[in-house]
């Protein structure tokens, strides 16, 4: 992947009136890019529109670059905050009037200070973070060659996918790739995973079949937004499971099934 991709989730985009405001909006920025956002005006237009008294027109930038993308807070008195939701509470605070500060999460949550009660952010997915392969490791510089899919295996992405792959691995056949619904109560306890929605599961399966398996919108299939959604999966499940990239002993991320009768109610779902 190279650039980003920006994502203002569906009310977190700050309130008028009392009232969440803005539907959801996403940016795809290539390298040299750049995203302003801000409360915006007829003479300052912003790229994400972010209502709240506190935060000014032009209230800062995103650029992207070839490996990791850069934060600019216009602010004179505020500083942002870059949080990290994949790790253990790691964030980087962006002072006001700094330029171009770099940001390393691949998945990243930015958010501003408001004076109401709704949280104003939104999500930043940063370009491929590139491992060597580990075969590779300790042979001069020309000859090491990198992955083909980038995958951080303790990400929640990749929980995401396990849980994808779950039923095929467990049963090997052909059996119906997991719902979201179904996703989100399969990780209820996990340690980091257990707090995620609907939503945001829907956002780290866009993110794998866009960004980190490249699996092109399914534009021949039926027109139905369902069967796009479904296809999707099936070509996500399928690719992570030729190519072995999930396998069976990444079961053991997710948590147990219950005993007795847990794999029953795993395999009719």
């Amino acid at each position: 992947m190279s650039g980003v991709v920006v994502h203002l989730p569906r009310g977190n985009g700050g309130a008028e009136d009392g009232e969440p405001c803005g539907g959801a909006v996403t940016l795809r920025l290539g390298p040299g890019e750049v995203a302003r956002f801000g409360r915006g005006s007829a003479t300052t237009p912003v790229e994400l529109r972010l209502a709240d008294a506190a935060i000014s027109r032009l209230a800062g930038e995103i650029r992207a670059t070839d490996d990791h993308w850069q934060l600019t807070n216009h602010s004179t008195s505020h500083s942002y905050l870059v949080e990290n939701p994949e790790g253990a509470g790691e964030y980087l605070r962006v002072p006001p009037r700094r330029v171009g500060a770099p940001v390393p999460f691949e998945f990243s949550r930015v958010v501003l200070p408001t004076r109401g009660d709704l949280t104003v952010s939104f999500q930043v997915f940063a370009p491929d973070h590139v491992y060597l392969d580990p075969d590779t490791m300790g042979v001069p510089w020309g000859s090491r060659t990198v992955t083909a899919y980038s995958l951080d295996e303790s990400a929640t992405y990749f929980l995401v996918l396990v849980a994808l792959c779950e039923p095929r691995l467990r049963d090997q056949s052909r059996v119906a790739v997991p719902t979201t619904p179904q996703i989100v109560e399969r990780l209820r306890g996990h340690v980091t995973g257990g707090t995620l929605t609907a939503r945001a599961i829907s956002s780290h399966i866009d993110y794998l079949a866009e960004e980190k398996l490249r699996i092109g919108v399914l534009d021949d299939r039926e027109p139905g937004k369902g069967e796009r959604r479904n296809g999707k999966r099936e070509e996500i499940v399928g690719l992570a499971l030729r190519f072995g990239l999930v396998r069976e002993e990444h079961l053991a991320l997710l948590p147990s099934l219950a005993a007795g009768g847990g794999r029953e109610r795993q395999r009719s779902r």
